[in-house]
């Protein structure tokens, strides 16, 4: 019971006693409690970040054992040999990601309670820090919502705050509907407070080094809440009951970004950059993930690889190396054929896989939360959908361009020497690349939005991929199934922890009939 009750983020306590202001030395004071005996809402805000690392920056846990089986499979960021039961959410995947939601929702918490109990004047200086607290929490928050709907929220974390007492700290459900209200509500506000505010200079300094996502910048902040409000708004635009709220508040966003600035320009992209390999804010176990022993889990999916030779995406030569007996040909796994012949084809050596200095030993690969990339797809979606198709195409076309960039500068921050970096897209190799994707020729811009989506978060960012596409419906995929599997079509959700229903059974009870694989989120509407 115990373990179960850390696991969902109610123990706190243990959790609090962070004393670094230095991001190198931050990790070993973190893991070593006993220092001290008390918190701050500094130390609790570097701390949330701390634990949601797991699901920002790229790691073992989050790709090995949540996305491998279940993302990237249904949407193809990675082709995958077929299995008997693949289409079944497996508990420990799911039970992966809840985990460490809940290791930061208790962080959270304790910061809120922690700064809630200061001063006032206190709490005016500090007011920037509660703000981005909200806006990051909100954005795990959301995709954890995206993953299972239903999730303890309100209630989830406060074993502190009922005296440690957890015979009455079972934590009850929140409807998905009534968390994205009160988060859209929160963004709101927060984005009008961040205007009228100014960071305190004798705080200014505490701020920045607490900051692992931002850095301490205001406006960056303000770009990110502006732009998490846009993927949210955007979200929602197709459901009844959401849809003139967001229909109306985006138009609010986008046709004043002055007072609402986005993210437009990787140099405003939110994000966790590593910086130093001694910490545990790195990715250094990210090659477990692709290179696991006994394991095909690095190869490139034929869906993925057909439509960047098609286009001559410059991305290609980034993300993938070509098998060695390929004859330097971009080969993607197909996964309609049966797993004798996929295990043929992968001990051939011909299928492209994951580069190796660009991803899987790139120990500086940074946790990307919002892109320019990705605002700039949202906002020509929205042009479209208004019939301003030049912002469309100029804001598509700067999505591309963006997104070259951005993996482009990943590959240089890799120090790996294994195999030699890719060589880095030209000017021109970019243009042929816009030129080819060519949105005047493609009469369904959603579908050609939707596409370049799936190439840019790629698996990246592979929660908000699959949102995305499980909303617009592109691109499409088929995933074999055998005559015995218990899940014949792919999932709309991932399914709730095994351990809801055996310690949380009361309250699970209450969610448990829209505990399917086959029930759609209510934004899903296509």
């Amino acid at each position: 019971m115990k373990k179960y009750f850390l696991f969902m983020g109610l123990f706190a306590a243990s959790l609090t006693t962070i004393t670094s202001c230095k991001k190198d030395s931050f990790a070993d004071d973190y893991k070593n409690p006993g220092k001290v005996s008390e918190s701050t809402p500094e130390k609790q805000f570097t701390g949330m970040i701390y634990e949601f690392r797991a699901l920002i920056i790229p790691s073992y846990g989050n790709y090995f054992i949540t996305l491998r089986p279940t993302i990237n499979l249904y949407i193809q960021n990675l082709g995958s040999i077929n299995q008997a039961n693949q289409l079944v959410p497996g508990s420990a995947a799911v039970e992966e990601r809840w985990n460490k939601y809940y290791a930061g929702l208790a962080q959270y918490k304790e910061f809120v309670r922690l700064y809630d109990a200061l001063s006032n004047e206190d709490k005016q200086q500090k007011k920037v820090m509660a703000l981005a607290a909200k806006v990051l929490f909100y954005d795990q928050t959301q995709q954890m919502i995206d993953l299972v709907g239903d999730i303890p929220w309100s209630e989830a974390g406060k074993l502190m705050g009922n005296g440690g007492d957890y015979t009455i700290s079972y934590p009850k459900y929140d409807k998905a509907v009534d968390i994205y209200t009160t988060m859209l509500d929160d963004l709101k506000s927060i984005s009008t407070e961040l205007n009228s505010l100014s960071i305190p200079s004798s705080f200014s300094t505490t701020f920045k080094t607490q900051d692992l996502v931002n850095n301490g910048s205001l406006d960056l902040w303000k770009k990110y809440c502006n732009s998490l409000r846009l993927r949210m708004l955007t979200r929602l635009s197709g459901t009844t009951q959401f849809s003139t709220r967001a229909n109306t508040e985006l138009a609010e966003i986008i046709n004043n970004q002055t007072t609402f600035p986005l993210i437009l320009t990787n140099n405003d992209n939110a994000q966790i950059d590593i910086f130093n390999l001694s910490s545990d804010i790195k990715s250094e176990d990210i090659k477990g993930a692709f290179e696991a022993d006994g394991w095909t889990v690095n190869l490139a999916s034929k869906y993925m690889i057909d439509e960047m030779n098609r286009i001559k995406d410059p991305r290609r030569q980034l993300l993938f190396e070509t098998g060695v007996k390929a004859k330097n040909a971009y080969i993607g796994l197909d996964q309609s054929l049966t797993s004798a012949e996929q295990n043929i084809i992968a001990r051939d050596s011909v299928t492209s896989f994951v580069h190796r200095h660009t991803v899987s030993r790139n120990k500086f690969l940074p946790g990307l939360l919002c892109t320019a990339s990705e605002v700039n797809l949202l906002l020509s979606e929205y042009y479209t959908k208004n019939s301003n198709n030049s912002a469309a195409k100029t804001t598509f076309e700067n999505a591309l361009r963006e997104s070259v960039d951005l993996y482009s500068s990943i590959s240089k921050k890799s120090d790996d020497p294994t195999v030699a970096a890719a060589a880095i897209p030209t000017a021109e190799e970019i243009n042929t690349f816009v030129k080819t994707v060519n949105w005047d020729a493609t009469s369904n811009k959603i579908q050609l939005i939707a596409t370049q989506k799936w190439l840019h978060l790629n698996m990246f960012q592979a929660v908000e991929n699959w949102s995305e596409q499980r909303r617009l419906d592109y691109p499409k995929f088929v995933i074999p199934t055998f005559t015995s599997d218990r899940q014949k079509t792919v999932p709309v959700r991932l399914t709730l922890p095994q351990t809801e229903a055996t310690y949380n059974t009361a309250n699970y009870n209450e969610v448990k009939d829209q505990d399917s694989p086959d029930i759609k989120l209510f934004w899903d509407v296509n």
